[in-house]
């Protein structure tokens, strides 16, 4: 037999983190290739990479549409267990999931809306599966487009569960690497620094954009979790700090959103303060390669017309 297609794995994965407890995704690789009876000849199937196996990916890929609708949570990196929303679905006995049924979650149509410009996110290919609907509306480009935000949404999730799990000190870390790898500070390794953690006065970093440091930026790092805002008086607090510093120049970096209030409170000041929520962070992440590395690489080649061009 084949190797089913993710929304095939969607109904056993849930089911088997029925009873509560945490799971981890490579137990569910051996008991769901059991549960479909898996040949070892599908098993070893690989994608055309190579790198991993095909059952691995489509099971990878029903975690992550489950995610999406939060019918299950990541505890940890590889580690989750069901939601109150996903027991309830399942009370309702139903006979498969799929992408359509995902749509009654709000979450889910959220993750749908991955590009302005693209409104047919329901025909999305199912890339992972090695196949091209004929019926799909959307041309092979743009199938490749909308499949790779598709990638990159899951990236930013599987990052920012990482980050909150870490400690306190490991994220101050990180908001300085990142600053250093944007270009700020450049002109030394050593012209950003983590403070030190247990009395930063509300300063988590501190970045040199000079070698005698007549222009500092300083650094705020909130390692909140996905539900816990940030709102105005953690900014003001903020604020306070820049001025104990003779500062007007600041970046407070948070791994969850920040408050309507904050937002409009730092359009109201004179400092320079720039707020980066969890979901830019990743993004960031991604954009100057910090935590994250290269896994495969596809080249999309055109006719080069000069070659073939006989009148020069």
């Amino acid at each position: 037999m084949a190797v089913p297609d993710f929304q095939t794995f969607m109904l056993p994965l849930l089911t088997e983190l029925a009873d509560g407890k945490e799971h981890e995704l490579k137990d569910l690789y051996v008991t769901l290739a059991q549960k479909l009876n898996l040949t070892e000849q599908d098993k070893d199937e690989l994608l055309p990479s190579g790198k991993q196996r095909v059952y691995h990916s489509r099971i990878g890929w029903a975690r992550t549409y489950l995610k999406k609708a939060e019918l299950l949570h990541t505890v940890k990196r590889g580690r989750f267990v069901i939601t109150t929303a996903g027991k309830a679905l399942l009370n309702t006995n139903p006979q498969s999931i799929n992408k359509k049924m995902l749509e009654q979650y709000p979450s889910y149509m959220e993750f749908l809306q991955l590009s302005k410009s693209s409104q047919k996110e329901s025909q999305v290919t199912q890339s992972q599966n090695l196949i091209i609907d004929d019926k799909n509306e959307l041309t092979p480009t743009e199938q490749i487009s909308v499949s790779f935000k598709t990638i990159q949404s899951e990236l930013v999730d599987e990052l920012l569960d990482v980050i909150r799990v870490s400690s306190p000190q490991f994220f101050e870390t990180l908001v300085v690497d990142l600053m250093l790898a944007m270009g700020y500070g450049g002109w030394s390794k050593e012209s950003g620094k983590a403070t030190q953690f247990s009395s930063d006065g509300g300063i988590d970093g501190i970045i040199n954009e000079d070698p005698l440091g007549l222009d500092t930026i300083y650094l705020q790092a909130k390692r909140y979790s996905e539900n816990n805002t940030v709102g105005r008086p953690d900014i003001q607090a903020f604020s306070g700090a820049l001025d104990m510093q003779r500062s007007r120049k600041g970046v407070f970096i948070t791994t969850s959103k920040f408050s309507r209030d904050a937002l409009e409170y730092v359009q109201l000041i004179e400092k320079k303060i720039v707020l980066i929520d969890g979901q830019q962070l990743a993004e960031m992440m991604i954009k100057y390669n910090l935590g994250v590395s290269v896994k495969d690489t596809y080249q999309i080649k055109t006719i080069d017309t000069d070659y073939f061009n006989e009148d020069q």
